[in-house]
């Protein structure tokens, strides 16, 4: 089968890659479409699936164009993952061979990955406390044989992700797609689910404002959560790129706000708050502020240093962008007593009343039409189209893409 290989030489570039730290990065990682034997049944209870659509994660995107900040730090996340790798976990597809002790789907079954490589998955008899809690992401056996180390599909050797024509998956994995709803809004399950998990472990008070920051796909998902969940919570969005602004408005962000300069972006979000400025430097801070949650989407210094000023006393930053090692004048933090919490994927979450996964609120929630993320999905490529469809992210402002995906139908 063909598969997006990370982790082998890479072949040449077909063109010079143009002006950009992300493009010339582009341009020398370490990943090239290879021919790879088609995946085997891992245990006896996998099977193979097909996949229809892939998304590119941001995390993808971080290791493609090997985007991680100082990477000074000792980042212990490397010993969960085994290289050579298929990435590719946001996942709609067709069950095409089942394992010999393989139950609860069929051949022929659309369904949408759960990607997280726990207990059940490797096979442990007894699953660990996070498993039976539905918390999956938060696996204590994420390096337990006989599969190799990794998180989830697309992170371990053994458990290739859907850059590929084939991929396996533990039944368990599976989630069944209803038929009204398609393969672009399946697609996208994975990234509201993350951050429909962000929301629902840390919710806004009721009339509250939440500053949404960062507007690519875990921000435009956190705006429409919000807004099906938490109607009368004020929410502005802080934006890079003009397509994210118009997506976010689209969405039902009621502010958004330009991302730079810093200075003036604090004044703004603190003036639409009702927050009490303070300082005549560069960067003043809002004390008392008018900010209940940030959801940081992004997680470097930019956002951190915002967020921690125009917060409230007792606010919350919730982290739930992946990225390096950063520093940050962190100050207010112990001042206004904030919470600096982490947002990890997502698992079995509790929406209006129903104890359920994530991704099934996704599908039911898009099958009733409350939730309706398509107009995220800016961009499909075929496979072999692989550096034109990371090219769309590496420039975000001049392709306007938000979402991009494989398409392998």
């Amino acid at each position: 089968m063909r598969a997006l290989l990370f982790g082998t030489t890479p072949a040449p570039a077909t063109s010079p890659p143009r002006a950009g730290a992300l493009e010339v990065a582009l341009a020398s990682t370490p990943m090239d479409l290879v021919d790879l034997p088609e995946p085997s049944f891992l245990r006896p209870d996998w099977v193979v699936i097909r996949p229809r659509l892939t998304g590119i994660c941001g995390s993808d995107a971080k290791q493609v164009f090997m985007d991680w900040g100082d990477m000074s730090a000792d980042n212990p996340m490397i010993d969960f993952t085994s290289f050579p790798h298929v990435l590719g976990h946001e996942v709609v597809a067709d069950v095409v061979a089942l394992g010999p002790e393989a139950s609860g789907v069929e051949i022929g079954d659309r369904v949408v990955l759960d990607p997280w490589l726990g207990c059940v998955p490797r096979g442990i008899a007894e699953p660990c406390p996070a498993c039976v809690a539905g918390d999956n992401a938060l696996c204590w056996n994420f390096r337990v044989g006989p599969i190799a180390p990794g998180i989830h599909s697309g992170t371990s050797a053994d458990a290739s992700g859907g850059f590929a024509e084939l991929m396996p998956a533990h039944s368990s994995m599976l989630h069944p797609v209803p038929d009204s709803v398609s393969d672009e809004h399946a697609v996208l399950a994975d990234p509201f689910a993350v951050s429909l998990h962000s929301v629902t472990r840390h919710p806004p008070p009721d009339d509250g404002r939440v500053i949404v920051y960062g507007a690519g796909a875990l921000g435009s998902s956190a705006i429409v959560a919000l807004r099906t969940l938490f109607p009368s919570v004020e929410i502005g969005v802080v934006a890079r790129f003009d397509a994210q602004a118009d997506l976010a408005r689209r969405l039902g962000a009621h502010r958004v706000f330009a991302h730079e300069p810093l200075g003036p972006l604090i004044e703004d979000i603190a003036h639409w708050s009702g927050g009490v400025l303070h300082g005549d430097h560069d960067l003043p801070m809002a004390h008392p502020g008018g900010v209940d949650v940030v959801y940081d989407t992004i997680s470097r210094r930019d956002s951190l240093e915002v967020a921690s000023r125009v917060l409230r006393s007792r606010g919350t930053i919730v982290k739930s962008g992946v990225h390096g090692h950063t520093a940050w004048e962190w100050t207010p933090l112990y001042f206004k007593e904030l919470a600096w919490v982490g947002s990890n994927a997502f698992g079995v979450e509790v929406v209006d009343g129903e104890r359920a996964h994530g991704i099934d609120h996704y599908l039911r929630l898009t099958a009733e039409g409350r939730v309706d993320l398509r107009p995220m999905l800016t961009h499909t490529r075929p496979l072999e189209q692989w550096r034109d469809a990371f090219s769309l992210l590496a420039d975000q402002a001049a392709s306007g893409a938000v979402k991009v995906a494989f398409d392998q139908r």
